[in-house]
């Protein structure tokens, strides 16, 4: 039987005092492709997982169409809501390219080895903007992905560190959850979802 294209885990809390997440996730993996994104509801509480949820719902519904698509579904049904950051990225087997989009302070961050095997320590872009409230110009950003890289989204619930803490051998959902173990601010809602590329 084939490996899937990525090996993927995440963790996540909500604010002390809180029963609900406004921070979610979303991880696909079918027919040589992968779609993974994280959602942070503006806030933290019911309103900000009505946000976050109502950005599940459509990334769950559609997840083989484009991320821009998605994207621009996403800023309409949001509008409703309180509005969300949002980043997500999407993994082709056949071409290997990874192509994201993020707009807000939803963390992407890629971790590969370099030729001599030295870690290189990669801030993909990400837009400022609230999806459902204001997004600027935006473009789909694309790279060749290599077997081994390691993508990483985060909300701000995580401390902007931890990147320096990603490593490339470890079971994903056991680094998601050392991840937020060790930066979580717990002043807010946090999300980490940790993906590798077979």
């Amino acid at each position: 039987m084939n490996a899937p294209v990525i090996e993927w885990g995440y963790a996540g809390r909500p604010l002390p005092g809180e029963t609900e997440s406004g921070d979610r996730c979303v991880a696909r993996v079918a027919n040589g492709r992968a779609m993974i994104a994280v959602i942070d509801g503006l806030g933290h509480g019911s309103e900000a997982a009505i946000a976050s949820q109502a950005a599940v719902d459509i990334l769950e519904r559609d997840p083989d169409d484009g991320i821009g698509v998605l994207f621009q579904r996403c800023h309409a049904r949001l509008q409703r809501t309180r509005g969300a950051a949002m980043t997500m990225a999407r993994y082709d087997a056949a071409t290997r390219r990874i192509q994201w989009l993020g707009a807000g302070n939803v963390r992407a961050i890629l971790l590969r080895s370099k030729a001599d095997g030295a870690p290189e320590y990669r801030d993909m872009l990400v837009y400022s903007g609230t999806v459902g409230v204001r997004l600027s110009t935006i473009e789909v950003l694309s790279l060749y992905a290599q077997k081994g890289d390691v993508l990483i989204l985060a909300s701000d619930g995580i401390r902007d560190n931890f990147a320096a803490a990603i490593r490339q051998d470890e079971d994903p959902k056991a680094q998601a959850e050392r991840l937020l173990a060790s930066h979580w601010i717990r002043t807010d809602d946090a999300m980490i979802l940790v993906a590798r590329i077979n």
